[in-house]
C-alpha cells in the first residue's frame, strides 16, 4: 500500500501539529494576534451558518489565577500567552435571519432564500434539546481546530484541554444560560521539549471504503 501523503504547507501544517506541553513563559501575544487567530477559527463551518460560538481569551496574570485553580491546575493555563475559553452556544434558531443578513447584502444569496434555510433549521434543532447541545459542541469544536492549525501555521504551540470544573468555569467567567464552555485552548511560543506528532493507528483499523 502506498503510504506516501501528497504534501503542501497545509497539509505539513496539519501533520506537523502535537499539543503542546512547555511553553515559554515569558512569550505574550497582542490582542491583535488573539483577534488574528479567532478571526480564522470563525471561518470554521457553522450548520446553516448559525456561528453559535464564543470566544474568551484568558490572557491577563490575573485572569490566568482565576481559571487555573478551576481547571485542574495544569500548568498550560498560566504557562502559555492565552488559553481561549472555548464556548458553544445553545442553537436558536431566531437568529438566522441576522446570519443571513451580511451574506444578502452582498449578494451572496438572495432574501428570499433565508426562509428556506431558518425553517428547515427550526424544525431539525428546536424541538430537539440534545441536537441542540450536540450542534454547539460540533460549531465550538470546528472554531477551536482551526484555531489550533491557524497557531500551528503561525510557529506557536497549542493544548486543548477538557481538564476542568465546567460549572466553575461557566460562573467564574460569565456564561450565559444557553452557554456550554466545550474545551480550554492554550496557545503561545513553545520552548524545547515537546513532542511531535504521536503515531496514530493505521488506516485498516479505522477506515471503511465501501
Amino acid at each position: 500500500m502506498n503510504t506516501e501523503i501528497t504534501t503542501n504547507p497545509v497539509i505539513e501544517t496539519i501533520l506537523s501539529r502535537s499539543a503542546a506541553k512547555y511553553y515559554d513563559t515569558t512569550a505574550i501575544l497582542s490582542d491583535d494576534e488573539i483577534r488574528e487567530l479567532v478571526q480564522i477559527g470563525t471561518t470554521a463551518p457553522t450548520s446553516f451558518h448559525l456561528q453559535n460560538w464564543r470566544f474568551i481569551a484568558v490572557r491577563t496574570a490575573e485572569a490566568k489565577a482565576r481559571l487555573r485553580p478551576i481547571a485542574w491546575n495544569q500548568p498550560a493555563i498560566t504557562d502559555a500567552a492565552v488559553t481561549f475559553i472555548v464556548i458553544g452556544q445553545l442553537v436558536d434558531t431566531s437568529v438566522i435571519p441576522s446570519r443571513l443578513a451580511p451574506l444578502v447584502a452582498a449578494g451572496v444569496m438572495p432574501e428570499s432564500m433565508v426562509p428556506e434555510w431558518e425553517i428547515p433549521a427550526r424544525d431539525l434543532y428546536m424541538p430537539y434539546p440534545q441536537r441542540r447541545r450536540d450542534e454547539a459542541i460540533r460549531t465550538a469544536t470546528f472554531g477551536a481546530a482551526a484555531i489550533i492549525y491557524a497557531a500551528r501555521a503561525l510557529g506557536y504551540g497549542s493544548t486543548p484541554m477538557i481538564g476542568f470544573d465546567f460549572d466553575a468555569v461557566a460562573s467564574e467567567f460569565g456564561l450565559a444560560e444557553d452557554e456550554i464552555p466545550v474545551m480550554l485552548l492554550s496557545v503561545g511560543p513553545e520552548r524545547a521539549g515537546n513532542w511531535k506528532q504521536k503515531p496514530r493507528r493505521p488506516l485498516e483499523e479505522v477506515l471503511d471504503l465501501v
